[in-house]
């Protein structure tokens, strides 16, 4: 079993930025893929990004290309997700996820473990 625990959400003004984290503990091999969704109310969970653990080949979504990044330290079995220029369509709740698939993957349902999801409300 593995367990995912983010942190960092908030609120912050539009324009401004926020980092979360998301920290795997347990039985962590093999998910290979850590990905960021997020769900706004009254919205279908929507992928962000996410990062192969081995190689760190990344992949974004074209509503946060250019103004978010995903980051890994495989020594504290931890990403990132660095964002700016945020908006106020990027309110959401944002969750951590991990697959066991090889290659990344955008679909939820090819995400096995969960975090609990961590506010972020941007302010106009």
């Amino acid at each position: 079993q593995v367990q995912l625990v983010e942190s960092g959400g908030g609120l912050v003004q539009a324009g401004g930025s926020l980092s979360l984290s998301c920290t795997a503990s347990g039985r962590t091999f093999p998910t290979n893929i850590m990905g960021w969704f997020r769900q706004a109310p009254g919205k279908e969970r929507e992928f962000v990004t996410a990062i192969a653990w081995s190689g760190g080949a990344t992949v974004y979504a074209n509503s946060v290309k250019g103004r978010f990044t995903i980051s890994k330290d495989t020594t504290k079995n931890t990403v990132y997700l660095r964002m700016n220029s945020l908006k106020p369509e990027d309110t959401a709740v944002y969750y951590c996820a991990a697959s066991r698939r090889v290659q990344i993957t955008t679909t939820p349902p090819e995400y096995t473990y969960w975090g609990q999801g961590t506010q972020v409300t941007v302010s106009s």
